[in-house]
Protein backbone atom coordinates (compact mmCIF):
# COMPACT_ATOMS: atom_id res chain seq x y z
CA UNK A 1 0.00 0.00 0.00
CA UNK A 2 1.24 3.78 -1.22
CA UNK A 3 1.28 6.13 2.09
CA UNK A 4 2.07 10.12 1.84
CA UNK A 5 3.89 10.76 4.46
CA UNK A 6 6.09 13.82 6.17
CA UNK A 7 9.50 12.63 6.85
CA UNK A 8 12.55 14.08 8.36
CA UNK A 9 15.74 13.30 6.78
CA UNK A 10 18.10 15.55 9.24
CA UNK A 11 18.23 18.54 10.59
CA UNK A 12 15.44 20.78 9.00
CA UNK A 13 15.09 18.53 6.35
CA UNK A 14 11.25 17.55 6.38
CA UNK A 15 9.78 16.67 2.78
CA UNK A 16 6.40 15.09 1.63
CA UNK A 17 7.21 12.10 0.06
CA UNK A 18 4.92 9.13 -1.54
CA UNK A 19 5.99 5.62 -0.61
CA UNK A 20 5.21 1.89 -0.41
CA UNK A 21 4.19 0.45 2.99
CA UNK A 22 5.29 -3.26 3.28
CA UNK A 23 3.45 -5.92 3.84
CA UNK A 24 1.97 -5.78 7.62
CA UNK A 25 3.65 -8.74 9.82
CA UNK A 26 1.37 -10.91 12.01
CA UNK A 27 2.11 -8.75 15.29
CA UNK A 28 1.37 -5.63 13.46
CA UNK A 29 -1.76 -3.54 12.38
CA UNK A 30 -2.26 -1.26 9.27
CA UNK A 31 -4.32 1.90 10.01
CA UNK A 32 -5.42 5.18 8.45
CA UNK A 33 -4.27 8.48 9.95
CA UNK A 34 -7.27 11.47 10.04
CA UNK A 35 -6.11 13.89 12.13
CA UNK A 36 -2.84 15.06 13.87
CA UNK A 37 -1.82 18.42 15.91
CA UNK A 38 1.51 19.41 15.52
CA UNK A 39 4.02 19.83 18.68
CA UNK A 40 6.58 22.16 19.80
CA UNK A 41 8.42 18.49 20.61
CA UNK A 42 8.24 18.01 16.38
CA UNK A 43 9.51 21.49 15.65
CA UNK A 44 12.66 20.86 18.09
CA UNK A 45 12.77 17.23 16.76
CA UNK A 46 13.35 18.79 13.43
CA UNK A 47 15.93 21.37 14.38
CA UNK A 48 18.03 18.53 16.04
CA UNK A 49 17.42 16.00 13.69
CA UNK A 50 20.24 12.68 14.85
CA UNK A 51 21.22 14.78 17.93
CA UNK A 52 17.74 14.80 19.31
CA UNK A 53 17.58 11.77 21.69
CA UNK A 54 14.87 9.88 20.18
CA UNK A 55 16.04 10.75 16.69
CA UNK A 56 17.83 7.95 15.30
CA UNK A 57 21.39 8.39 14.38
CA UNK A 58 20.71 6.81 11.00
CA UNK A 59 17.93 9.06 10.01
CA UNK A 60 19.57 10.52 6.80
CA UNK A 61 19.03 7.02 5.55
CA UNK A 62 16.32 5.87 6.99
CA UNK A 63 13.80 8.64 7.47
CA UNK A 64 11.38 8.86 9.85
CA UNK A 65 7.57 10.06 9.94
CA UNK A 66 7.01 12.91 12.12
CA UNK A 67 4.26 14.01 14.00
CA UNK A 68 2.62 11.88 17.61
CA UNK A 69 -0.50 13.72 18.56
CA UNK A 70 -2.93 11.11 16.11
CA UNK A 71 -5.73 9.72 15.90
CA UNK A 72 -7.46 7.53 12.96
CA UNK A 73 -9.18 4.44 12.12
CA UNK A 74 -7.68 0.70 12.16
CA UNK A 75 -7.63 -0.72 8.78
CA UNK A 76 -6.20 -4.18 9.03
CA UNK A 77 -5.05 -6.08 12.22
CA UNK A 78 -2.51 -9.06 12.26
CA UNK A 79 -3.46 -12.41 13.66
CA UNK A 80 -1.78 -11.72 17.32
CA UNK A 81 -4.03 -8.92 17.73
CA UNK A 82 -7.30 -9.99 16.32
CA UNK A 83 -9.15 -10.74 19.81
CA UNK A 84 -8.12 -7.83 20.70
CA UNK A 85 -8.55 -4.48 17.98
CA UNK A 86 -11.07 -4.88 15.30
CA UNK A 87 -10.99 -2.91 11.50
CA UNK A 88 -12.78 -0.25 11.85
CA UNK A 89 -12.67 0.93 14.32
CA UNK A 90 -10.61 4.46 15.87
CA UNK A 91 -7.85 4.78 18.16
CA UNK A 92 -5.71 7.18 19.77
CA UNK A 93 -1.94 6.01 20.33
CA UNK A 94 -0.07 6.77 23.46
CA UNK A 95 3.77 7.75 22.03
CA UNK A 96 5.90 7.71 25.17
CA UNK A 97 6.40 3.76 25.08
CA UNK A 98 8.87 3.24 27.22
CA UNK A 99 9.42 -0.43 25.56
CA UNK A 100 12.49 -1.81 27.33
CA UNK A 101 13.87 1.23 28.58
CA UNK A 102 14.41 2.70 24.81
CA UNK A 103 13.41 5.94 24.03
CA UNK A 104 12.27 4.88 20.58
CA UNK A 105 8.41 6.63 20.45
CA UNK A 106 6.07 6.91 17.29
CA UNK A 107 6.83 10.73 15.38
CA UNK A 108 10.28 10.23 16.27
CA UNK A 109 11.63 6.87 16.06
CA UNK A 110 9.90 5.01 13.13
CA UNK A 111 10.09 5.14 9.36
CA UNK A 112 6.40 3.91 9.24
CA UNK A 113 4.61 5.16 12.14
CA UNK A 114 4.19 9.02 12.95
CA UNK A 115 0.99 11.02 13.00
CA UNK A 116 1.70 13.37 9.87
CA UNK A 117 1.12 10.14 6.92
CA UNK A 118 -2.10 9.06 5.39
CA UNK A 119 -1.70 5.43 6.14
CA UNK A 120 1.37 3.61 8.51
CA UNK A 121 1.82 0.54 10.01
CA UNK A 122 1.87 0.29 14.09
CA UNK A 123 4.45 -1.77 15.20
CA UNK A 124 4.21 -4.96 18.05
CA UNK A 125 5.61 -2.50 20.85
CA UNK A 126 2.65 0.12 20.82
CA UNK A 127 0.35 -2.95 21.74
CA UNK A 128 2.61 -4.68 23.88
CA UNK A 129 2.91 -1.35 26.18
CA UNK A 130 -0.52 -1.19 25.72
CA UNK A 131 -0.24 2.02 24.10
CA UNK A 132 -2.85 1.61 21.03
CA UNK A 133 -6.18 3.08 22.46
CA UNK A 134 -9.63 2.50 20.84
CA UNK A 135 -11.58 5.50 21.09
CA UNK A 136 -15.52 6.07 20.59
CA UNK A 137 -15.75 9.90 20.45
CA UNK A 138 -17.36 11.32 17.24
CA UNK A 139 -14.91 13.59 16.41
CA UNK A 140 -10.97 12.58 15.75
CA UNK A 141 -9.53 15.47 16.79
CA UNK A 142 -10.50 15.11 20.28
CA UNK A 143 -8.19 12.04 20.16
CA UNK A 144 -5.43 13.81 18.52
CA UNK A 145 -5.70 16.45 21.59
CA UNK A 146 -6.26 13.83 24.39
CA UNK A 147 -1.91 13.41 23.57
CA UNK A 148 -1.10 16.96 24.93
CA UNK A 149 -3.64 16.62 27.43
CA UNK A 150 -2.30 13.09 28.54
CA UNK A 151 1.37 15.65 28.80
CA UNK A 152 -0.54 18.12 31.09
CA UNK A 153 -2.23 15.58 33.31
CA UNK A 154 0.99 13.49 33.62
CA UNK A 155 2.90 16.89 35.14
CA UNK A 156 0.26 17.67 37.77
CA UNK A 157 0.54 13.85 38.86
CA UNK A 158 4.40 14.10 38.48
CA UNK A 159 4.93 16.65 41.14
CA UNK A 160 5.19 16.05 44.94
CA UNK A 161 5.29 17.17 48.04
CA UNK A 162 7.09 15.81 51.13
CA UNK A 163 6.46 17.26 54.51
CA UNK A 164 4.84 14.49 56.12
CA UNK A 165 8.13 13.64 58.18
CA UNK A 166 8.11 9.88 57.26
CA UNK A 167 10.08 10.01 53.84
CA UNK A 168 7.24 9.44 51.68
CA UNK A 169 6.30 11.36 48.72
CA UNK A 170 2.90 12.45 48.47
CA UNK A 171 2.12 12.23 44.21
CA UNK A 172 0.06 14.85 42.96
CA UNK A 173 0.06 18.65 43.33
CA UNK A 174 -1.24 20.01 46.61
CA UNK A 175 -4.70 20.10 47.21
CA UNK A 176 -6.67 23.45 48.43
CA UNK A 177 -2.86 24.79 47.46
CA UNK A 178 -1.26 27.88 45.58
CA UNK A 179 -1.05 27.42 42.20
CA UNK A 180 1.38 29.18 39.35
CA UNK A 181 1.42 28.74 35.87
CA UNK A 182 3.58 31.10 34.01
CA UNK A 183 3.72 32.09 30.71
CA UNK A 184 0.64 30.02 30.62
CA UNK A 185 -1.51 31.21 28.18
CA UNK A 186 -0.36 29.04 25.17
CA UNK A 187 -2.07 26.01 24.03
CA UNK A 188 -0.74 24.19 26.56
CA UNK A 189 -1.28 26.69 29.35
CA UNK A 190 -4.77 26.39 28.44
CA UNK A 191 -5.07 22.77 28.82
CA UNK A 192 -3.43 23.33 32.25
CA UNK A 193 -5.86 25.93 33.20
CA UNK A 194 -9.23 23.57 32.39
CA UNK A 195 -7.49 20.73 33.87
CA UNK A 196 -6.26 22.40 37.32
CA UNK A 197 -10.04 24.02 37.45
CA UNK A 198 -11.90 20.68 36.97
CA UNK A 199 -9.49 17.84 37.90
CA UNK A 200 -10.33 15.93 41.13
CA UNK A 201 -7.53 17.65 43.37
CA UNK A 202 -7.76 21.14 42.57
CA UNK A 203 -5.98 24.37 43.89
CA UNK A 204 -7.71 26.85 45.89
CA UNK A 205 -5.80 29.50 44.18
CA UNK A 206 -4.43 29.65 40.71
CA UNK A 207 -2.26 32.43 39.03
CA UNK A 208 -1.54 32.44 35.03
CA UNK A 209 1.14 35.24 33.81
CA UNK A 210 1.59 35.88 30.30
CA UNK A 211 3.47 39.08 28.71
CA UNK A 212 0.26 39.41 25.69
CA UNK A 213 -2.63 41.05 26.67
CA UNK A 214 -4.69 39.51 23.55
CA UNK A 215 -3.66 36.48 24.91
CA UNK A 216 -4.74 36.96 28.51
CA UNK A 217 -8.34 38.17 27.44
CA UNK A 218 -8.44 35.14 25.16
CA UNK A 219 -7.84 32.85 28.17
CA UNK A 220 -10.20 34.55 30.45
CA UNK A 221 -12.78 34.36 28.03
CA UNK A 222 -12.35 30.74 27.76
CA UNK A 223 -11.96 29.65 31.28
CA UNK A 224 -13.63 32.41 33.25
CA UNK A 225 -12.96 33.08 36.80
CA UNK A 226 -16.97 32.30 37.36
CA UNK A 227 -16.35 28.60 36.20
CA UNK A 228 -13.44 28.36 38.54
CA UNK A 229 -15.39 29.58 41.44
CA UNK A 230 -17.73 27.29 40.90
CA UNK A 231 -14.89 24.68 41.18
CA UNK A 232 -13.59 26.17 44.54
CA UNK A 233 -11.08 27.92 42.90
CA UNK A 234 -9.77 31.48 42.88
CA UNK A 235 -8.76 32.30 39.17
CA UNK A 236 -6.31 35.38 38.70
CA UNK A 237 -4.74 36.07 35.27
CA UNK A 238 -1.85 38.78 35.09
CA UNK A 239 0.36 40.54 32.80
CA UNK A 240 3.95 40.61 34.25
CA UNK A 241 5.32 42.81 31.37
CA UNK A 242 5.71 46.11 32.82
CA UNK A 243 5.62 45.00 37.06
CA UNK A 244 8.93 46.24 38.25
CA UNK A 245 9.56 43.51 40.76
CA UNK A 246 7.38 40.72 38.92
CA UNK A 247 8.27 38.48 41.70
CA UNK A 248 6.18 40.41 44.57
CA UNK A 249 3.71 41.73 42.06
CA UNK A 250 2.65 37.76 41.72
CA UNK A 251 3.12 36.93 45.03
CA UNK A 252 1.08 40.08 46.29
CA UNK A 253 -2.04 38.23 45.06
CA UNK A 254 -1.34 35.29 47.47
CA UNK A 255 -2.02 37.90 50.53
CA UNK A 256 2.70 37.69 50.14
CA UNK A 257 2.84 34.27 51.09
CA UNK A 258 4.83 32.02 48.09
CA UNK A 259 3.46 29.22 46.02
CA UNK A 260 2.86 25.68 46.54
CA UNK A 261 3.01 23.95 43.15
CA UNK A 262 4.39 26.23 40.08
CA UNK A 263 4.18 25.21 36.11
CA UNK A 264 6.58 27.03 33.76
CA UNK A 265 5.39 26.68 30.15
CA UNK A 266 8.22 28.79 28.02
CA UNK A 267 11.84 27.41 28.50
CA UNK A 268 13.46 30.68 29.83
CA UNK A 269 16.01 31.23 32.09
CA UNK A 270 14.18 34.50 33.90
CA UNK A 271 10.82 32.27 34.42
CA UNK A 272 12.53 29.47 35.85
CA UNK A 273 14.34 32.10 38.16
CA UNK A 274 11.40 33.65 38.79
CA UNK A 275 8.99 30.38 39.45
CA UNK A 276 12.41 29.84 42.06
CA UNK A 277 11.87 32.73 43.84
CA UNK A 278 8.00 32.52 44.13
CA UNK A 279 8.54 28.40 45.45
CA UNK A 280 7.72 28.36 48.90
CA UNK A 281 8.15 25.63 51.67
CA UNK A 282 8.21 22.11 50.13
CA UNK A 283 7.36 23.58 46.96
CA UNK A 284 7.15 21.48 43.63
CA UNK A 285 8.58 23.56 40.46
CA UNK A 286 7.74 21.59 37.43
CA UNK A 287 9.51 22.93 33.94
CA UNK A 288 6.92 21.40 31.80
CA UNK A 289 8.87 23.15 28.68
CA UNK A 290 11.48 21.43 27.14
CA UNK A 291 14.02 23.24 25.97
CA UNK A 292 15.93 22.62 22.52
CA UNK A 293 18.65 24.07 23.85
CA UNK A 294 20.86 20.67 25.75
CA UNK A 295 23.37 23.44 27.67
CA UNK A 296 20.13 25.18 28.60
CA UNK A 297 20.53 26.25 32.65
CA UNK A 298 19.04 28.54 35.39
CA UNK A 299 20.29 28.98 38.88
CA UNK A 300 18.21 27.64 41.80
CA UNK A 301 18.17 28.60 45.50
CA UNK A 302 19.59 25.22 47.09
CA UNK A 303 19.91 27.60 50.52
CA UNK A 304 16.22 26.73 50.28
CA UNK A 305 16.58 23.06 48.57
CA UNK A 306 18.23 22.21 52.18
CA UNK A 307 16.19 24.07 54.56
CA UNK A 308 12.78 25.09 53.24
CA UNK A 309 12.24 21.35 50.89
CA UNK A 310 11.94 23.00 47.69
CA UNK A 311 12.38 20.91 45.06
CA UNK A 312 12.16 20.42 40.94
CA UNK A 313 10.13 18.25 38.39
CA UNK A 314 10.41 18.22 34.98
CA UNK A 315 8.09 15.90 32.58
CA UNK A 316 8.09 14.78 28.88
CA UNK A 317 4.78 13.48 27.69
CA UNK A 318 2.00 11.25 29.84
CA UNK A 319 1.42 7.99 30.20
CA UNK A 320 -1.33 5.42 28.95
CA UNK A 321 -3.38 6.19 31.81
CA UNK A 322 -2.57 9.73 31.78
CA UNK A 323 -4.03 9.58 28.30
CA UNK A 324 -7.10 7.40 29.22
CA UNK A 325 -8.15 10.17 32.19
CA UNK A 326 -7.73 12.34 29.36
CA UNK A 327 -10.70 10.75 27.12
CA UNK A 328 -12.92 9.89 29.99
CA UNK A 329 -13.03 13.90 31.35
CA UNK A 330 -13.55 14.52 27.76
CA UNK A 331 -16.42 12.60 26.86
CA UNK A 332 -18.00 13.28 30.08
CA UNK A 333 -17.41 16.93 29.14
CA UNK A 334 -14.87 18.01 31.89
CA UNK A 335 -12.61 19.32 29.81
CA UNK A 336 -12.43 20.71 26.26
CA UNK A 337 -9.32 20.48 24.48
CA UNK A 338 -10.48 22.19 21.22
CA UNK A 339 -10.01 25.70 23.04
CA UNK A 340 -6.32 24.88 22.15
CA UNK A 341 -6.56 24.88 18.35
CA UNK A 342 -6.41 27.89 16.94
CA UNK A 343 -5.15 27.01 12.97
CA UNK A 344 -6.27 24.20 11.01
CA UNK A 345 -4.24 22.90 7.62
CA UNK A 346 -3.28 19.60 5.32
CA UNK A 347 -1.00 17.30 5.00
CA UNK A 348 1.08 19.29 2.33
CA UNK A 349 0.95 22.48 5.24
CA UNK A 350 3.32 20.20 7.91
CA UNK A 351 6.77 20.81 6.91
CA UNK A 352 6.55 24.72 6.83
CA UNK A 353 4.30 24.65 9.34
CA UNK A 354 6.65 22.57 11.87
CA UNK A 355 10.23 24.14 10.94
CA UNK A 356 8.70 27.95 11.87
CA UNK A 357 6.28 26.64 14.64
CA UNK A 358 7.54 29.24 17.12
CA UNK A 359 7.22 32.36 15.04
CA UNK A 360 3.68 31.00 14.01
CA UNK A 361 0.76 32.85 16.49
CA UNK A 362 -1.98 31.10 18.05
CA UNK A 363 -2.48 27.42 19.30
CA UNK A 364 -2.34 24.18 18.09
CA UNK A 365 -2.03 24.03 14.76
CA UNK A 366 -4.48 20.72 13.60
CA UNK A 367 -3.44 18.67 11.13
CA UNK A 368 -6.03 17.14 8.57
CA UNK A 369 -3.76 14.29 6.83
CA UNK A 370 -5.79 13.31 4.09
CA UNK A 371 -6.82 16.65 2.29
CA UNK A 372 -4.64 19.09 0.54
CA UNK A 373 -4.79 22.43 2.67
CA UNK A 374 -2.87 25.91 3.08
CA UNK A 375 -2.48 26.19 6.97
CA UNK A 376 -5.49 28.46 7.98
CA UNK A 377 -6.09 30.18 11.56
CA UNK A 378 -9.72 29.87 12.45
CA UNK A 379 -9.70 33.83 13.20
CA UNK A 380 -9.16 33.95 9.46
CA UNK A 381 -12.35 32.39 8.15
CA UNK A 382 -14.98 34.54 7.78
CA UNK A 383 -12.67 37.00 5.21
CA UNK A 384 -11.74 34.18 3.65
CA UNK A 385 -15.65 32.88 3.49
CA UNK A 386 -16.03 36.01 1.73
CA UNK A 387 -14.82 34.43 -1.42
CA UNK A 388 -14.86 30.99 -0.63
CA UNK A 389 -17.57 29.33 -0.11
CA UNK A 390 -15.86 26.27 2.14
CA UNK A 391 -14.68 28.93 4.52
CA UNK A 392 -17.29 30.66 4.92
CA UNK A 393 -19.54 27.39 6.12
CA UNK A 394 -16.20 26.79 8.02
CA UNK A 395 -17.38 30.30 9.48
CA UNK A 396 -20.04 29.64 10.26
CA UNK A 397 -19.74 26.62 12.07
CA UNK A 398 -16.86 27.77 13.75
CA UNK A 399 -18.74 30.75 14.80
CA UNK A 400 -21.44 28.80 16.27
CA UNK A 401 -19.32 27.41 18.52
CA UNK A 402 -18.31 30.70 20.22
CA UNK A 403 -15.04 30.37 17.83
CA UNK A 404 -14.29 26.85 18.72
CA UNK A 405 -13.26 24.36 16.44
CA UNK A 406 -16.13 21.38 16.29
CA UNK A 407 -17.42 18.33 15.55
CA UNK A 408 -19.37 19.81 13.24
CA UNK A 409 -16.72 21.71 11.48
CA UNK A 410 -14.53 18.91 11.69
CA UNK A 411 -17.01 16.45 9.53
CA UNK A 412 -17.79 19.03 6.93
CA UNK A 413 -13.94 19.75 6.12
CA UNK A 414 -13.38 16.22 5.58
CA UNK A 415 -16.43 15.70 3.73
CA UNK A 416 -15.59 18.55 1.50
CA UNK A 417 -11.49 19.75 1.25
CA UNK A 418 -9.75 18.83 -1.34
CA UNK A 419 -8.04 15.40 -1.47
CA UNK A 420 -4.31 15.43 -0.97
Amino acid sequence: MKTKAVRLHGKDDLRLEEFDLPAIKPDEILARVISDSICMSSYKATKLGADHRRVPNNVHEKPIIIGHEFSGTIIEVGKKWKSKYKQGNKFSIQPALNYRGKLDAPGYSYQYIGGDATFIIIPNEVMEMDCLLEYYGNSFYMASLSEPMSCIIGAFHSSFHTNNNNHTHNMGIKENGAMAILAGVGPMGLGAIDYAIHCNRRPKLVIVTDIDDERLKRAAKIHTREEAAKNGVRLVYLNTLNQVNVVEYIKSFNDGISFDDIFVFAPLRQLVEQADQILGFDGCLNLFAGPSNPAFKAEFNFYNVHYSSSHIVGTSGGNTDDMREALDMMSKGLINPAVMVTHIGGLDAVAETTKNLPDIPGGKKLIYTNVSLPLTALSDFELMGKTDPFFNKLHKLVNKNNGIWSDEAEKYLLQHANKI
